[in-house]
């Protein structure tokens, strides 16, 4: 077996001898019998020759030629990176290559995502953006060359809307969309909103827009009463938790305020309460016009001092104008708190506190 495959290698190189010439030193006739040992010395012989030669030496036209090349592949790279090609520095071309250059993980969702770049002027270098950029400006052209060009063109209202959400669009567009897609359709509205004439999209623009439940601010503002010595006073009540409250509110006073009974000072020994009581008079300036008679029952003093500001705020209602009451809305004064203790839970010290552990 050992035989026969020593002839096959000869018989090979017998063959195709006349091209091998790494493997011979001189180019004269092969031998048929050549020992393998021989052509192996040979070709590392030929190896050590290339090796003291010394390094290749290239021409003028060579080099020219390759750096004519990387001019090119510098502009063509300063081009996608969006900077300009004659101040494009080698530091760049390694920042260039470094964020272009594909990332070695495989997982396409833990690779880099390019950042998205911004013109000067705020435009996107994105070519969707100028292209519809380009179509706006073509449009305000032709207007222009009829005469009918204006800058104070028609803005689209749309105060009391919001764009729609993701799930949204997807809902009406019956598939499914990426966040990326979502940003950029967001991104493409703006800009549309932003240029002349975009009130002729105006149908268009609102389809992807959705209106917002208007707030009622209409309150129920008590009526004013007068006592028979012609003094208006308004009565409100409030709650909170488990506290009831009900003030009478007096006009042309001397500031005076009872609780049960009892001035407000000696009621709420806590200067936090007393601060809660006060607040509504502060915000609209009216300390001190009013004398208070309050009652309240139930919770402890926190809840009765939330449930006589609320008492007292929708009482001064009947004596402040409607800007007032949309500031005290926004305030929170005239909003009730919807909080309520929360019950003991049972194998625990309270609602939420746990019994101490004890291993044993």
């Amino acid at each position: 077996m050992a035989a026969s495959g020593c002839r096959g290698v000869r018989s090979i190189l017998w063959k195709y001898g006349s091209y091998g010439k790494n493997l011979f030193v001189s180019r004269s006739k092969m031998v048929p019998q050549l020992p393998l040992r021989q052509i192996y010395v040979a070709s590392s012989l030929w190896k050590k020759n290339l090796a003291a030669a010394g390094p290749q030496k290239f021409t003028q036209e060579f080099i020219d030629k390759q750096v004519e090349e990387f001019e090119v592949g510098k502009r063509h790279l300063a081009n996608m990176m969006g900077e300009d090609p004659e101040t494009f520095t080698q530091e760049d071309i390694d920042r260039s290559i470094a964020y272009l250059f594909p990332s070695g993980l495989f997982e396409k969702r833990a690779r880099p995502v390019m950042k998205v770049r911004f013109h000067p002027k705020l435009y996107l270098f994105i070519y969707l953006f100028i292209f519809y950029h380009l179509l706006h400006k073509r449009h305000q052209d032709k207007m222009r060359n009829k005469g009918l060009f204006t800058s104070d063109t028609k803005q689209i209202l749309l105060t009391g809307s919001r764009w729609l959400l993701k799930e949204e669009i997807e809902e009406n567009l019956v598939e499914n969309i990426s966040v990326q897609d979502y940003m950029r359709l967001i991104q493409l509205m703006e800009l549309l909103l932003s240029m002349p004439y975009c009130s002729l999209e105006e149908e268009f623009i609102l389809k992807f827009r959705k209106q917002l439940e208007v707030q009622s601010s209409k309150y129920e503002i008590p009526a004013l009463q007068y006592d028979p010595q012609g003094v208006a006073f308004s009565v409100a009540d409030g709650r909170r938790k488990s506290a009831k409250a009900s003030i009478t509110l007096r006009d042309s006073g001397s500031g005076n305020i009872t609780i049960n009974g009892r001035n407000y000072l000696h009621y709420f020994p806590v200067l936090q309460n007393r601060e809660q009581l006060m607040f509504p008079l502060l915000f609209v300036g009216m300390m001190g016009r009013f004398d208070i008679e309050g009652s309240v029952e139930g919770s402890g003093h926190s809840a009765q001092a939330g449930a006589l500001r609320l008492a007292i705020s929708r009482a001064l209602l009947s004596f402040v104008s409607e800007g007032e009451v949309e500031k005290m809305r926004q305030a929170g004064l005239l909003t009730a708190d919807p909080r309520i203790r929360e019950r003991k839970k049972p194998g625990q010290e309270g609602a939420r506190k746990k019994f101490t552990w004890k291993k044993r």
